[in-house]
């Protein structure tokens, strides 16, 4: 627990340094989404891959995605309360492994923020 708790503390911190943008453009976002499709789907035809499916992925807890299997530090987040809202997104889209250090995503983050923001709006038109 008390790592858990690191490690939301970490993420909080991570996002709290990651200036706040305006919304972001949807239609930029599913150009730069195309860097995730390689290990996720959305849309009404989405499965998982190697990454779960990221329909109605803002606003939703960890780990709750039928039928994929999360790595133990991602479900050990989600037994905390973890929520994929748009600061944890943001986050965790800059640098993966500083939300989850031993997640499964091998995707070191992306560096714009602009880039992030637009991804956040794409993935909201998917809830």
């Amino acid at each position: 627990m008390k790592r858990t708790l690191t490690y939301l503390v970490a993420a909080a911190s991570l996002a709290a340094a990651v200036p706040a943008l305006a919304q972001g453009d949807a239609a930029e976002g599913e150009n730069v989404f195309k860097k995730c499709k390689a290990c996720h789907m959305v849309g009404d035809d989405a499965k998982n891959r190697v990454g779960p499916v990221l329909n109605g992925v803002v606003g939703r807890p960890f780990g709750m995605v039928e039928d994929f299997k999360y790595s133990k530090n991602l479900l050990e987040l989600a037994e905390g309360g973890a929520v994929w809202d748009e600061e944890t997104l943001t986050a965790y889209l800059a640098k993966p492994k500083a939300v989850i250090p031993k997640g499964k995503m091998s995707f070191a983050g992306l560096k714009d923020d602009e880039d992030i923001q637009n991804v956040i709006a794409y993935l909201e038109s998917f809830q």
